[in-house]
């Protein structure tokens, strides 16, 4: 499956010459003319020489050491390092998740990033991420959801999501789950 750029992401490209004063091209240039590798050399050129601010310094950063590797890491071997390990046996939790939001439409994305994977509609509407050996944690968007016992409200995932469930088998997928998660997908 082709590797598709996130709408945030290119928004950013987009506008990096106006913002930052050079394209992505020319950043990569700039670090390469300095042979910089490591991440914390790359952004403090970036943000103390150049004044670049830590959104874009942080893209400008992550892009040059990924193009640097090769490219991006297809989705497959993202979810292959999530679930490998001590975490293997966590993957039928997330089958689960996938197998019931793909019932809910074809315009479900499902993005694995590199520690976690995004389910996105209109925006994102879930995380789901092998958290510890034992768990799997499922955080979600919704909006006028009060936190139970079981849906935890609050920052979840640095406040990409709004509520997290704890999920430790498959089994614990179960309606209520699927029902919040259904909810997130259609306030998406």
């Amino acid at each position: 499956m082709p590797q598709t750029v996130d709408p945030q992401a290119q928004a950013m490209l987009d506008n990096m010459p106006e913002k930052t004063g050079k394209s992505l091209d020319e950043w990569f240039k700039v670090i390469s003319a300095r042979q910089l590798k490591k991440y914390g050399e790359i952004m403090k050129l970036l943000k103390e020489e150049y004044g670049v601010t830590h959104g874009y310094a942080n893209s400008i950063t992550l892009l040059y050491r990924q193009a640097a590797e090769g490219g991006p890491k297809a989705d497959s071997d993202l979810l292959a390092a999530q679930y490998a390990g001590a975490k293997a046996g966590l993957r039928p939790i997330y089958q689960t998740i996938l197998n019931a939001i793909q019932k809910f439409g074809s315009d479900v994305e499902i993005a694995p990033k590199k520690t976690y994977v995004s389910l996105r509609r209109n925006k994102q509407f879930a995380i789901v991420q092998a958290s510890t050996k034992d768990r799997v944690d499922l955080g979600l968007n919704l909006k006028d959801i009060h936190p139970t016992e079981r849906l935890e409200g609050g920052k979840i995932f640095g406040g990409m999501c709004t509520h997290l469930v704890r999920l430790s088998s498959p089994d614990e997928v179960d309606d209520q789950v699927i029902g919040w998660l259904r909810q997130a997908y259609e306030q998406s």
